[in-house]
């Protein structure tokens, strides 16, 4: 089992930057990729970023170029940057802990609001 806690979601203005931090805990041994995802209003969940147990990083296009991914493996951390926000970025985001195709544990989520 893994605890899963995001934080850094906030409003900013259309252009601007956050940090979205997804801190883990439990049996983090077990999980091959962290993944961060967010739903809109009325919109399907939708997987943004993801950093698997060996580094390697995919992104969707609509955030490619503007969102990275990168962890901390001493504080067990996953972030995920984004900048050049736009209000179509508005959205409750998540973290979620991939074990397998298809089995995950999900953070509560954190609400980014982008103003224009």
């Amino acid at each position: 089992q893994v605890q899963l806690v995001e934080s850094g979601g906030g409003l900013v203005q259309a252009g601007g930057s956050l940090r979205l931090s997804c801190a883990a805990s439990g049996s983090i041994f077990s999980i091959n990729a962290m993944n961060w995802y967010r739903q809109a209003p009325g919109k399907q969940r939708e997987l943004l970023a993801s950093i698997t147990s060996g580094g390697s990083t995919n992104y969707a296009d609509a955030v490619k170029g503007r969102f990275t991914i990168f962890r901390d493996n001493a504080k067990n951390t996953v972030y995920l940057r984004m900048n050049s926000l736009k209000p179509e970025d508005t959205a409750v985001y998540y973290c979620a802990a991939e074990f397998s195709p298809d089995f995950a544990s999900w953070g509560q989520g954190t609400q980014v609001t982008v103003s224009s």
